[in-house]
């Protein structure tokens, strides 16, 4: 039996999804928010949230319903907050001085790979950014999420139908979808939006196509003798064990300095994190990197769950919020060091902040360079040499990681599940994926008056330091 040529089936897609993007290209601002409006609206309706963060468990089995029903809900509202009032059509800005004029302008047909992990809050952030700058969208989902993104479309274009959208403006691969597939989506688009495993996103970037690709996260957060204990706790236990860990944000390692150690991990126990001992350690390497490998049996399972799976039959484990792991090195050899996609993390102590921040640099030299650190202190000057000296792209300060790395509304960072890791993480930008980056933008340039500097306005200082 032959399949269907990929080249033809995405071809199809594509040609459809143009058409309704010329379309769309001329609606109004105000008609651009209401599309906007209508897909928030989508995933946001409380039955329509509730089916999609059911059937997302069901059918990928990772993660927590309840915290992925608040996940699409807390996401989207916080995205539909940050665009409300945003420019994305005609004219955007106009500087006089300089004789510029902004005109946003749209990037055509966009491919958006999208993750298991979270596939509704996912696809809904990206479909929501790409119709702000009046593009076209097509979902490349996990297999495992492509039940849970056929749903989301299906009460998009259910909203569309209210407002007269073209339903072709959001479409999605069909199943099977396969490696092919994916990535003839990815040549024959204008622009690769991609989240996810990074063989993926290194597809995306070797595609042909312009492309915004996530870097790998394995979030490191620091606590050192200044942290308020009980907050820094309560807060990293809550990032920790929210959605079981799906998000590339959630702490991996706690570094703690010693004089605060002993304290803090007490503090970790009262929230409900465990700490195995030597030999129970080994157990769930065993369980969760065979070979050195993380494998996907441990992956957004709760922590009771991982404990039955490593064998580990201790009263406590049963009912654990989280596992933690005593850890001092990095690398291959330490695979704790790494990403786990699970509430499992490793557990370092430092002598001071200089060796916290030693350690903290020979975790991401391993893995996860450029996306996010985390610290609870009350040092100013910690938080700024990471910011001035780490490697990463975000420094975030006494806040749950996960809840506030892609926005929150208690800090000033966009709502987003995309995370630019910079060239650090060998991505192409190093902000939170937001609707900017769904924009092309043509400057009228006029002009005018003359600004020639003389040549003493540029080099005097120079000639006089070094005497000409």
């Amino acid at each position: 039996m032959n399949l269907p040529d990929p080249r033809t089936i995405v071809a199809a897609l594509v040609r459809r999804a143009r058409a309704a993007q010329a379309r769309y290209q001329g609606y109004t601002q105000a008609q651009v928010d209401e599309v906007v409006t209508a897909v928030g609206w989508a995933i946001m309706k409380p039955e329509n949230n509730r089916v999609l963060a059911d059937l997302a468990v069901a059918d990928s089995g990772l993660g927590n319903a309840q915290d992925k029903f608040d996940k699409n809900y807390r996401k989207t509202l916080g995205l539909l907050r940050d665009l409300r009032g945003a420019k994305s059509v005609g004219v955007i800005a106009e500087y006089p001085q300089l004789g510029l004029i902004e005109i946003a302008r749209p990037v055509g047909v966009v491919a958006a790979i999208t993750p298991s992990t979270n596939p509704g809050a996912t696809p809904a952030n990206k479909i929501i950014n790409a119709l702000k700058g009046r593009n076209a969208i097509i979902i490349a989902p996990s297999p495992k999420g492509l039940s849970t993104c056929a749903k989301l479309l299906q009460f998009v274009h259910a909203e569309f139908g209210k407002i007269g959208a073209p339903p072709d403006l959001v479409q999605h691969l069909p199943a099977p979808v396969t490696k092919d597939l994916t990535h003839e989506l990815m040549r024959q688009s204008d622009l690769v939006a991609a989240t996810g495993s990074q063989a993926n996103i290194r597809a995306a970037y070797a595609s042909g196509t312009p492309a915004v690709g996530v870097g790998a996260g394995n979030v490191v957060v620091i606590v050192d003798s200044s942290a308020d204990l009980a907050d820094a706790a309560a807060k990293i236990a809550r990032s920790k064990t929210f959605d079981n860990a799906t998000s590339c944000s959630s702490e991996n390692s706690a570094v703690v300095v010693a004089d605060v150690y002993d304290a803090m991990l007490a503090e970790l126990t009262r929230q409900g994190g465990v700490l195995l001992d030597a030999k129970e350690k080994l157990q769930l390497e065993g369980v969760m990197f065979p070979g050195g490998k993380l494998a996907s049996a441990t992956t957004a399972q709760s922590a009771p769950r991982i404990a039955a799976l490593a064998g580990l039959e201790r009263g406590a484990l049963k009912t654990c919020r989280f596992i933690m792991v005593e850890e001092s090195g990095s690398g291959p050899g330490c695979p704790f060091s790494g990403e786990k996609l699970a509430p499992v993390m490793a557990i370092y102590k430092a002598r001071d902040f200089d060796d916290a921040f030693r350690i903290t640099r020979g975790i991401y030299d391993y893995q996860g360079k450029g996306h996010s650190v985390g610290i609870h202190t009350r040092e100013d000057e910690h938080v700024m040499r990471l910011g001035l000296e780490l490697e990463v792209c975000r420094v975030i300060v006494n806040q749950a990681h996960a809840i506030a790395t892609g926005g929150s509304f208690d800090n000033g960072l966009p709502f987003s599940l995309s995370m630019g890791c910079g060239t650090w993480g060998r991505n192409s930008f190093s902000e939170n994926m937001n609707y900017r980056h769904f924009l092309n933008t043509t400057r009228i340039a006029r002009v005018i008056p003359e600004k020639v500097p003389t040549e003493e306005e540029i080099f005097g200082a120079y000639w006089r330091k070094n005497r000409r």
